[in-house]
């Protein structure tokens, strides 16, 4: 923030006065358990309010929706990756082999609604009887790494971006002597939805204060502090204060924001909202989608004879490309990454242990994550596993691709059938396009998910309209009443 401020302005002079909160101190208290809110950022509001300090600096998660729409003026400066991460101890896959308790740390009713559940699958199921269970835990990053460090717990959950920040200082409290010889596993966005506006970084001044505020205006970030004001306002049709068991978050896809909510309300009701879904003209039209039918658009010839992959990262694009017993065994010594939920969960029934996933937004959208302090993988240390067909379009990306198999086209009379009356098709590849191509209407259209699959359509002047990711166009779907299957 210093940085930020001085390179904004020319010659002056800024001091940081530091501050430790109520919730620092509460180090034994789950703050669910305690009334009130602000626990991390109400004494630093006092600060402020009482002219110790012309800016106070919050991390935006902390700070209640209440102060956030009040009278003081804010700004947005910084926003690093909005994820949860689940870091636990080198030898948890023989603790799940021996069908042991394991026990992850965290204070969040959030996260212990989503993420504990989302584990039991996600972790190499080695042995049907282990269970994750929860414990608390509080205290700093570097606190809870250590607790996790001397056996306390088996795992902990943690924000990357207060990890991601750490590693960056040079001063990093010794949390990458402590990350050294862990585990990790990334939080999937869908299963796991992050706190509104978590990862961001607010400043605020009083309004009386003209300076200061003038200087907020000048590192402010108005496409972050939009993207956390939308997350705010969402929040609070769900519940307030540390009992929250829900999630808010931002997609920018396609040029598109896209806001996303899930969990349970302060009525304990499960919910899952998109908004800033694409607009589709449904009148009269006759709707075709592909999910319908997974299964039946194409076989799978598998090649004979083991691969052998020299990266030290595998992304798996597709859960049957990893069909061989010494494929399997390869990647129990790589850091592997899925393309969804559906691959990473078939891993996972293979013994496989997956570090995070793309949430079916496409490869691509992993570059960013992979070069975090936290991750630190390079493009040139990543095998893409797929199969033949596809191999073509990452080979012309400048991937290091290996192919398992190849697509073998099944035409079915069902969709045939139905692909010729439709007026509107979901696609979930390009390849189940190319196969059916000669049956649509003229005036069909197409629809897709986000990734390589709207690429491919744009790349061949199709102009889909694009999802972000399947499970958005599925909610979409079921609340599009007007509907009519083409049949």
């Amino acid at each position: 923030m210093k940085q930020r401020i001085e390179a904004a302005t020319k010659g002056i002079n800024v001091e940081i006065i530091a501050r430790s909160s109520r919730g620092d101190e509460l180090q034994d208290v789950p703050l669910q358990t305690v009334e009130g809110s602000d626990f991390f950022t109400q004494d630093i509001f006092d600060v402020l309010e009482n002219g110790v300090a012309d800016i106070a600096v919050h991390s935006l998660k902390d700070m209640s929706s209440e102060h956030f729409f009040g009278a003081n003026k804010f700004a947005v400066v910084d926003r690093d990756d909005v994820r949860d991460v689940a870091i636990f101890q080198k030898d948890m896959q023989r603790k799940i082999a021996e069908g042991k308790q394991i026990v992850i740390g965290t204070c969040s009713p959030r996260r212990e609604e989503m993420a504990i559940g989302f584990l039991q699958k996600a972790l190499p199921q080695l042995n049907n009887s282990f269970r994750v269970i929860t414990k608390i835990i509080r205290g700093n990053v570097d606190t809870r790494l250590q607790k996790l460090d001397s056996d306390e717990y088996d795992g902990i959950i943690l924000a990357t971006a207060g990890l991601n920040r750490l590693l960056r200082s040079p001063e990093d409290a010794g949390v990458k002597e402590l990350l050294k010889d862990k585990k990790l596993m990334l939080l999937p966005l869908i299963e796991c939805v992050p706190a509104p506006c978590q990862g961001a970084i607010v400043a605020e001044a009083t309004p009386g204060n003209t300076r200061a505020v003038e200087l907020l205006n000048m590192i402010n970030d108005s496409s972050l502090l939009s993207d956390c004001t939308r997350e705010k306002k969402e929040a609070l049709q769900y519940g307030v204060g540390c009992l929250q068991k829900f999630g808010v978050t931002t997609f920018n896809h396609d040029g598109q924001k896209v806001l996303y909510a899930a969990g349970k309300n302060s009525k304990e009701e499960k919910f899952s909202k998109w908004e800033g879904l694409p607009e589709l003209d449904i009148a009269n039209k006759k709707f075709f989608s592909s999910t319908d039918h997974m299964g039946n658009f194409f076989g799978y010839d598998y090649h004979a004879g083991a691969i052998q992959i020299n990266e030290p990262v595998v992304y798996v694009a597709n859960y049957k490309a990893v069909n061989d017993l010494s494929l399997i065994g390869q990647l129990s010594e790589k850091k592997v990454w899925a393309a969804g939920i559906k691959t990473w969960y078939e891993l996972a029934k293979k013994g496989i242990w997956v570090e995070g996933s793309a949430d079916a937004f496409g490869l691509e959208t992993l570059i960013p994550v992979w070069q975090m302090p936290l991750i630190g993988i390079e493009k040139k240390e990543v095998a893409v596993i797929t199969n033949d067909q596809s191999k073509v379009n990452w080979l012309q990306k400048n991937w290091n691709v290996y192919s398992t198999y190849s697509l073998l086209d099944e035409q079915s009379t069902i969709i045939s059938n139905q692909i010729k009356e439709a007026d509107i098709v979901f696609w979930t590849s390009f390849r189940q396009y190319q196969q059916y191509k000669e049956l649509l209407k003229n005036n069909v259209q197409h629809v897709c998910p986000y990734g390589e699959t709207a690429e491919q359509f744009n790349a061949a002047g199709l102009k889909p309209v694009v999802f972000p990711n399947i499970k958005a166009f599925q909610q979409w779907r079921q609340t599009s009443g007007q509907l009519h299957s083409a049949a």
